[in-house]
């Protein structure tokens, strides 16, 4: 394999989205940790642009990631172990220490909760159990380690127990046409509008079938994808009608959210249709992406590098640093567009801190995601661990 600077890039600006929905999600009448005083109806309208595809685009651009990481092992069972201890050891320490004080803030702003953060984090984050209806300890943000985690452990079976290279075959026979945006359009409308009917995921692994029948195949197709150069060429070939897919599908999400806003509920027989839409958007969006990303952003850059290792340290922090920054905030009564700057800048400085420092000292390197010793400067670029 030859290394995609394209899916690189497409990787780095996917983080960098997630990182600036969080932020919105302060400001958004949906459900989240902590509320801005300023929560406006309208903010919806402009996060549903990438609501229906940014986390369906993590699990593509991390199995293609995962095919990389596995070119470059020694064997199958070696890249399990490099992406369990990769994965698990940042996912422990985050939940232990990084995702904490979410919890701790939503308890102190929406249940009244009284003790001070040493007293939740030693006597209360660590039961076991519901405290005021939250699950505890939790991995909050941190789901997506988890599921990749999982989604990985299948796979690495399905390596053993499938041998030859007929997959792949198949893979590059059926995805090298059309059906590379046709066929997984079906697959979401099936999810969306029949099977799961626009269901919520749940993010607690267990039960949440609306988003394993939706990630799992993602992540498998950026695992196919990264070997299948009749899929890359396909989707060059077809990514202009994946852009107008997504276009025609966030404009239906945006007729309906505009007929019934707010917490006014639809009628039941919008949710097919509205399933279609938000099918259209997905798989449209994911494939306009990565046809641009293939036409125009495969190229390096002396940044690449750097961004690219500084994803996942990125990803363990920004929503904690997010959640105590708009905690801290509150009392101030700023406007909202000064909330939402702060917030940014705060945010995006918090987490080139948190990546600097844990990159320069050696043992914090594995708990934020990164290898113990640093690649050599002259060495092969490492795929990211995303």
């Amino acid at each position: 394999m030859t290394r995609h600077f394209g899916m690189d890039w497409l990787r780095i600006g996917a983080f960098a989205l997630l990182i600036l929905y969080h932020i919105g999600m302060v400001f958004v009448p949906w459900n989240f940790h902590v509320k801005s005083l300023h929560v406006e109806d309208w903010v919806r309208l402009p996060m549903l642009a990438s609501n229906a595809w940014r986390l369906t685009l993590l699990f593509v651009v991390s199995g293609y990631a995962s095919r990389a990481l596995l070119n470059r092992s020694s064997s199958t069972g070696g890249f399990f172990a490099n992406r369990c201890y990769r994965l698990l050891v940042p996912l422990a320490f985050g939940m232990a220490v990084i995702v904490p004080p979410q919890p701790w803030v939503e308890l102190v702003t929406k249940h009244a909760y009284a003790g001070s953060y040493w007293t939740f984090w030693t006597h209360d984050y660590f039961r076991f159990g519901k405290l005021a209806g939250l699950s505890l300890p939790t991995w909050n943000h941190l789901w997506f380690v988890v599921y990749l985690w999982v989604y990985t452990s299948v796979l690495t079976l399905g390596l053993i127990v499938v041998r030859g290279d007929w997959l792949q075959r198949a893979f590059d026979l059926v995805f090298g046409s059309w059906a590379v945006l046709v066929l997984p359009v079906a697959w979401l409308v099936f999810v969306h509008a029949w099977w799961f009917q626009m269901a919520a995921e749940s993010q607690a692994l267990f039960g949440d079938w609306v988003a394993h029948v939706t990630y799992f195949p993602a992540f498998l197709f950026g695992f196919g994808l990264a070997r299948s150069e009749p899929a890359m060429a396909a989707i060059t070939r077809w990514w202009k009608a994946g852009a107008v897919a997504f276009l025609l599908g966030y404009t239906a999400i945006l007729a309906v959210e505009l007929e019934w806003p707010g917490n006014i509920v639809a009628p039941r027989w919008i949710y097919p249709g509205y399933g279609v839409a938000h099918a259209l958007e997905q798989w449209g969006a994911i494939v306009a992406l990565i046809g641009i990303a293939e036409r125009h952003w495969n190229r390096d850059h002396r940044w690449r590098r750097t961004l690219t290792e500084a994803v996942f340290p990125f990803y363990l922090i920004h929503q904690t640093i997010i959640v105590l920054v708009m905690y801290a905030l509150l009392p101030a009564g700023l406007p909202g567009w000064a909330e939402f700057v702060c917030l940014l800048v705060a945010t995006v400085a918090g987490c080139v801190i948190f990546y600097r420092v844990g990159r320069a000292i050696a043992p914090l390197r594995p708990l934020i995601g990164l290898r113990l010793h640093p690649p050599s400067s002259h060495g092969r670029p490492t795929p990211s661990i995303l």
